[in-house]
């Protein structure tokens, strides 16, 4: 039998719910309680697992020798100072996306939960979705020959928030799976955007990611469009991918079609682009709760000591690229050079412990081959 462990989730507002479902159900898995400032949402939530305690002091948490792990699904500003203290309390350490407010939090719970030998993960929850992973399989296959570009788009009317931009909110999730799928960091970006509602808090924007070998990413993100919109589309330089999470089945289309140059020619009038448009498909997708996936990842890395596939080092390098949007944004849309990418050793770097191909065996179905640990000792390395 495996071992049983014992679990709380800190903060019950949009996505802390979402959390106490999964783990309450998970097998070996004992949520022993839900921890909020409003007791009137614990109140209801108590309605739904009258099993699990609801408290309202995170001390109290803490200091619990019962528990193994904490999840913490609070506002940003909340995560670090939080996840310092489940660390240093002992606690392995699971943190909603964005991993902290800067590099600098960040690189500071990686090295404590290294010395500590506890686990640190980041909720970066797509990356355990299907979808992804089939998409990963494609382009890994080079099926879709040469990546060229990716474009995504993440709108919808609201929520909006008061302590981070759209671009902090709705963007790590691209960000995430567009490092996943590109495989490398940017070199640099530039962001530009407005803030219509809140001043100061832009509530659209657009941030373009430049990679090597002339390949780039746009993410568009928005909390002021009148339809929400999921979608991803890779553009290769024999066939194309839309993913559209939305979407009740068919979540990725592959669309047979291409641009071809001609190989030569004498005169201009002799120069034409050739046109492919072939067939349309769908390739079966397995339909598997992404965020159960990512919870059950979270319980085999602390029981195996492996470093989680979304670990503090990925977070870290999701937040790294947030702080240069920000900086864009101050500037205008001016390009902002990330330190380090042109090193293709650190261009590599994003999966480079797993690389992984996605494995049917494993730590769990479906989720990617992760790089077993030393015991007691996470090895992330700060940048």
């Amino acid at each position: 039998m495996k071992k049983l462990l014992t679990v709380s989730v800190v903060g019950c507002g949009y996505w802390g719910p979402n959390l106490i479902r999964n783990l309450r159900f998970l097998p070996d898995c004992r949520l022993k309680s839900m921890c909020d400032v409003s007791e009137d949402r614990l109140r209801h939530l108590r309605t739904l697992y009258p099993e699990v305690a609801g408290e309202t002091s995170f001390d109290t948490l803490l200091q619990d020798a019962e528990i193994d792990a904490l999840a913490i699904a609070t506002s940003v500003k909340h995560h670090y100072p939080m996840a310092k203290a489940s660390l240093l309390a002992g606690k392995h350490t699971f943190i909603e996306k964005p991993m902290a407010r800067s590099t600098a939090e960040c690189a500071e719970l990686i090295e404590l939960a290294q010395k500590r030998g506890l686990i640190l993960m980041v909720g970066h929850t797509f990356l355990y979705s299907p979808a992804v992973k089939k998409i990963k399989e494609i382009v890994d296959n080079h099926d879709i020959g040469d990546i060229r570009y990716i474009s995504a788009r993440r709108l919808n009317l609201g929520l909006f928030q008061k302590d981070i931009n759209v671009t902090w909110d709705l963007a790590p999730h691209d960000i995430s799976i567009i490092l996943h799928i590109m495989g490398e960091t940017p070199y640099s970006l530039n962001c530009r955007g407005e803030a219509h509602i809140t001043p100061g808090i832009e509530d659209v924007t657009s941030m373009n990611m430049h990679f090597s070998k002339q390949r780039s990413a746009l993410i568009q993100s928005s909390w002021l469009d009148p339809r929400k919109v999921r979608e991803m589309t890779i553009v290769g330089s024999e066939r194309m991918i839309v993913y559209d999470d939305l979407a009740p089945q068919e979540k990725i289309k592959i669309f047979d079609v291409r641009v071809e140059r001609p190989p030569h020619y004498d005169t201009f009038a002799e120069f034409h682009y050739a046109y492919h448009y072939g067939d349309i498909y769908s390739p079966y997708i397995k339909q598997d709760e992404p965020l159960k996936t990512e919870c059950l990842h979270f319980l085999d890395c602390i029981r195996n000591g492996i470093i989680p596939i979304t670990s503090g080092q990925k977070g870290m390098e999701v937040v790294r690229i947030l702080e240069a949007s920000s900086d864009s944004l101050k500037m205008k849309g001016a390009p902002v050079d990330l330190p380090g990418a042109q090193n293709p050793a650190v261009a590599k770097g994003w999966f480079s412990n797993t690389d992984a191909p996605w494995n049917n065996g494993g730590v769990s179905a479906g989720t990617p081959a992760a790089t077993p640990a030393p015991a007691g000792r996470i090895p992330e390395k700060l940048p």
